[in-house]
């Protein structure tokens, strides 16, 4: 597609929905599927679409993304010329600048966008699951000869009030747009995949940042004033498998879904890989007391209990008599022996001691925390 598109990828958010998961990396970094991480999803999109000059801005807990992504070189983002660009807040001669929404953070990268002269801009967010031919969607803006490109998906009406909410005509052309509405119109939500035509963005993103009351947000001050000046805003229906992975029980249920053959998630898909970066690591080893069914259990695991319907992360150790089922083990956990597991996430590096049970648990997902465990114990359970 060259570097006629350049795709912006918001990567900076704290996630705090997901609890303890990320309370020292940014959620797009967070580990998910045995072996990826969230952000492996949309710069996978960008390198199978395409689209070879990617700014990817980050601002909360960055260490982790800057040291996963490197040079870009697993999604064949190294390149001289475009490639992958980390972009952090920075100083200005009047001082830091923090990102304060958004479309600050686009704002503050005006240079950058400038250096790379593009005629569309694509707007990503880097926590969401999902598989996109983002050149078909930049094709379609032109085809409308859009101004702004919303991708939208049809969402059950009791989820819409969750999201930025579009209303069409026939020809999805957009009438209305408003951020998470108490009273939805219609139950086709944003998936926060825009394309702008860079000169319109331009345009719009100056004059937002004078406005001293603006939220600096696309969803609540862009595309709303964008709206009101009567641009050209166009719907571009999306029918495949997408997730906000944005709170515990989505976490688990996007991990889940990679087991489901009927759930539009497949990572065995040579015509659209997912790309990661992986450390070396032996071959998982199940011994003659383990059992695993309909589970994907990755590299460097030993395990010696029985596993159903599961994520097994790397370095993983599950020793005899243990029951694990419906679960997300993530990578160096350790289930020691006699513990049952149901529905549960268990963090990276996490230790569940010798004969653990959940307490009082019905049907709900559980991350495991040390308090989890103290209740556990507090119990005499053990």
């Amino acid at each position: 597609m060259n570097n006629k598109v350049v795709a912006m990828l918001l990567a900076g958010g704290q996630g705090s929905r997901l609890k303890s998961l990320t309370y020292t990396i940014a959620k797009p970094a967070l580990p998910f599927g045995g072996k990826y991480r969230i952000i492996d999803f949309p710069l996978s999109n960008c390198t199978n679409s395409g689209i070879d000059t990617v700014g990817v801005l980050t601002q909360y807990q960055p260490h982790v993304l800057h040291s996963y992504i490197g040079l870009g070189t697993p999604w064949d983002l190294d390149r001289r010329n475009g490639g992958v660009t980390m972009l952090p807040p920075f100083a200005e001669i009047d001082g830091n600048k923090w990102y304060a929404g958004t479309a600050s953070a686009i704002y503050q990268n005006i240079t950058f966008l400038q250096s790379c002269d593009p005629e569309y801009v694509l707007i990503l967010s880097g926590d969401h699951i999902y598989k996109m031919d983002y050149e078909v969607l930049v094709d379609y803006h032109k085809e409308h000869d859009a101004d702004v490109t919303i991708s939208v998906l049809e969402v059950p009406w009791e989820e819409a009030s969750r999201f930025g909410v579009i209303n069409v005509d026939d020809d999805m052309k957009v009438l209305e747009f408003d951020e998470k509405p108490e009273n939805p119109k219609s139950n086709l939500a944003s998936m926060g995949v825009y394309v702008f035509t860079w000169k319109k963005l331009k345009e719009y993103l100056e004059a937002d940042n004078v406005i001293e009351a603006s939220s600096h947000d696309f969803g609540k001050d862009i595309l709303p004033a964008m709206m009101e000046n009567g641009e050209k805003m166009i719907a571009y229906p999306f029918k495949g498998y997408w997730k906000d992975v944005g709170t515990v029980d989505s976490f688990w249920e996007a991990n889940m879904d990679l087991l489901d053959l009927n759930s539009g998630l497949n990572l065995h898909d040579s015509g659209w890989r997912i790309y990661s970066s992986n450390p070396q690591l032996p071959p998982q080893f199940i011994n003659k007391t383990g059992n695993v069914q309909s589970s994907m259990v990755n590299e460097g695991c030993v395990i010696s209990g029985e596993v159903t319907k599961s994520i097994i992360f790397q370095k993983v150790v599950i020793e005899e008599n243990t029951q694990i089922s419906e679960s997300v083990i993530m990578s160096g956990a350790t289930i020691h022996k006699g513990a049952k597991l149901h529905r549960a996430i268990v963090p990276p590096k996490f230790e569940v001691p010798e004969g653990f049970e959940i307490i009082g648990q019905q049907d709900e997902v559980v991350l495991l925390t040390d308090e989890e465990v103290e209740k556990w114990k507090e119990r005499g359970e053990q």
